[in-house]
């Protein structure tokens, strides 16, 4: 406890939140810059303070005091409100999440419930930001954005649902406790792989950026935007992006209890979760600097006809294994037989998808 009152404990808990998220932004951002430069062989930022560590802080100076523009006859209320609608649902998010067994602001016992709810309220701030700002680019882009949102929030919640099912519960902090020496990632393989790529589509991030791609509708919704405004939506992004991973490391790798178990000290359960929500985190530094760009209707294709099925597959071989009482491991069997069967048929989608393209690479040299 902060505090012997629980309104000045609570509030305590949540401002450290509202300080740590900007922070872990400003921090992530130098980082994935770090790490796509690796990648693509540069050095990435260098200039400002030793190995570039300030250029993120002379980034969000900049953010905070450029111009705050809007245009002549955008809707004023609908495109000034649109960044708070898009980033307040994930503060509100990591107030119930847990990062160890007592640091949390609230635990609810609905708590993945509430989660699961408040963050479906973004959609929301990207359609007003599209409507909001009496563009066609804007409009379009937002329009994406919903529909993009609104698909992949179903496989996301499914996957979901299906650990509830499992752990039978919906407070985080049993879940976790639920896992033991077993994480559900060994029963449930297609359930974490379907969260993994849903998360990665609601982060807009690639090869699912199309909405807010430059080379592709100029930005997206985000187009009208620029100085304090447009820092929210990036916020947004990157705070969506460390809330997708500290839940899959709660709900998939046993949070700060596996491989250790229950009985493991404050200071180590929170070594734990970073590590694992660091691994998922430069996972999806990794993607965004290896995966090509989807075009649309491959990234709807893809989650109605791949991610969908299998999503309601996993429901169903998790009503059997708990109806019938079958033992743990026919639920790992089966759903691991199902994620194959999944990853094949993207295969297969990938390689049509590319098919019109491999004759013209071969002319130019690009494919041996």
């Amino acid at each position: 406890m902060i505090a012997d009152n629980p309104w000045v404990d609570g509030l305590a808990r949540m401002g450290i939140i509202a300080v740590a998220i900007p922070l872990a932004v400003i921090v992530l951002t130098y980082v994935e810059r770090k790490v796509l430069g690796r990648l693509q062989m540069r050095l990435g930022p260098m200039r400002v303070g030793p190995y570039g560590t300030l250029q993120s802080v002379a980034d969000t100076i900049k953010l905070l005091t450029k111009e705050d523009l809007r245009p002549q006859t955008a809707d004023r209320w609908t495109f000034e409100l649109a960044p708070f609608v898009v980033v307040m649902p994930v503060f509100l998010a990591f107030v119930t999440l847990p990062f160890t067994a007592d640091l949390f602001v609230r635990n609810l016992e609905l708590g993945l419930f509430f989660i699961v709810a408040v963050s479906g309220v973004s959609i929301v701030g990207f359609v007003m930001a599209g409507w909001g700002s009496d563009n066609k680019y804007a409009l379009l882009g937002g329009a994406r954005a919903a529909a993009q949102l609104i698909s992949y929030e179903i496989p996301l919640v499914m996957a979901v649902l299906a650990v509830a099912m499992f752990g039978q519960s919906l407070n985080l902090v049993e879940l976790v406790e639920g896992q033991g020496r077993v994480p559900f990632v060994v029963w449930q393989p297609l359930a974490f792989l379907i969260f993994l790529v849903a998360g990665l589509a609601e982060l807009y991030r690639q090869p699912f950026d199309i909405p807010v791609a430059e080379s592709e509708v100029v930005g997206g919704p985000l187009v009208e935007y620029s100085g304090i405004r447009w820092s929210m939506f990036q916020m947004a992004e990157v705070a969506n992006m460390v809330l997708i991973s500290v839940l899959a490391s709660l709900l998939f790798l046993g949070g700060w209890n596996w491989p250790l178990g229950e009985e493991v000290g404050a200071g180590l359960q929170v070594v734990l979760i970073f590590v694992k929500t660091s691994m998922f985190i430069l996972v999806f530094m990794w993607l965004r600097g290896t995966l090509p760009r989807l075009r649309i209707d491959q990234m709807m294709a893809f989650c109605w006809q791949v991610l969908l099925p299998f999503a309601f597959l996993q429901i169903i071989i998790n009503g059997w294994v708990l109806v019938y009482g079958w033992p743990d491991w026919v639920l790992g069997v089966l759903s691991g037989m199902a994620a194959l069967a999944a990853g094949y048929l993207t295969y297969r989608m990938a390689w049509r998808a590319a098919e019109p393209v491999l004759p013209r690479l071969h002319r130019v040299g690009s494919v041996p």
